[in-house]
């Protein structure tokens, strides 16, 4: 069972659900694919806050991800699964006819002994295989997918998520994204077969304050708690509803406010909007 919860012997166990990881079965990550990873605390290059409620959490180590999978032509074998504190999905460990070790994205149905391959054009379309649009049938489920050629896997890339390859005339693809959004990419761009794996990962209930600083969360104060040169909605005699939008300590817009470039190059390439749950379809 991934997700188990126990008894309620304390009020932080009455809520709160853990995820067993069932499919890990590598423990110790590969030392040639870490690196250090220092804390920020939500601060940019001058030391200045750019992200609100961040710092503290657990120390970590990156683990260096192939999001580019350049080596073609050359099978795989599937190591291990393994936990990474870096991301929601879990990591695969491959290791190359050549002795070469690298980590991909986990999708699911994938286990230790499986072959992976990844080349520039046309082979069996199946799960972790990894090749360019152009040579994958329409209707299946992608992950790790380029926006730009050659510059890595950007989109679909979370647990659970994967897109759905609908159509493709001359140079572009369509796909479904997660989120709904219909958009077009070049046929170039490489894809991953399959979806990403650890599917139960939004079914954990953290249950108690503890839980998030143990992930650099730090906790959040309402708007209209601050006073009025700390945030838009602070400030008033009294309790205010603010008489605004909901708004960011910066004034950015939080429920439907667009943030996106109005002229963008690549807008012409969305077809659809991604919904909102409060304001329902956006537009341009």
């Amino acid at each position: 069972m991934p997700i188990r919860k126990y008894k309620p012997t304390t009020p932080g166990r009455r809520n709160a659900s853990v995820n067993t990881h069932a499919e890990v079965t590598k423990r110790s990550p590969e030392k040639s694919l870490l690196r250090p990873l220092s804390k920020k605390g939500g601060r940019n290059n001058q030391g200045k806050i750019t992200v609100q409620g961040r710092g503290g959490g657990h120390k970590r180590r990156y683990r260096v991800i192939d999001f580019k999978r350049t080596k073609d032509d050359m099978p795989a074998t599937v190591v291990g699964i393994e936990y990474d504190p870096n991301r929601s999905c879990h990591i695969a460990l491959v290791e190359y006819e050549d002795g070469t070790r690298r980590y991909i994205l986990a999708p699911v149905g994938i286990k230790p002994g499986d072959t992976v391959l990844s080349s520039g054009s046309q082979i069996e379309p199946n799960v972790g295989c990894c090749m360019p649009i152009e040579f994958i049938p329409t209707g299946l489920t992608l992950h790790a997918v380029e926006f730009e050629p050659g510059k890595g896997a950007r989109i679909c890339r979370s647990a659970g998520v994967g897109a759905r390859l609908t159509n493709k005339e001359g140079r572009w693809a369509t796909l479904v994204l997660p989120s709904g959004e219909l958009r077009q990419v070049s046929i170039n761009c490489r894809a991953t077969i399959g979806q990403v794996g650890n599917t139960d990962h939004q079914l954990v209930k953290l249950g108690k304050a503890g839980r998030n600083r143990w992930l650099g969360r730090r906790p959040k104060v309402r708007g209209v708690a601050m006073s009025h040169h700390d945030h838009p909605l602070g400030g008033g005699e009294g309790r205010s509803k603010g008489g605004r939008e909901p708004a960011s300590a910066s004034g950015t817009k939080s429920k439907g406010g667009r943030t996106r470039q109005r002229r963008k190059a690549s807008n012409a390439r969305i077809l659809r909007r991604r919904k909102s749950r409060r304001y329902g379809q956006l537009k341009l």
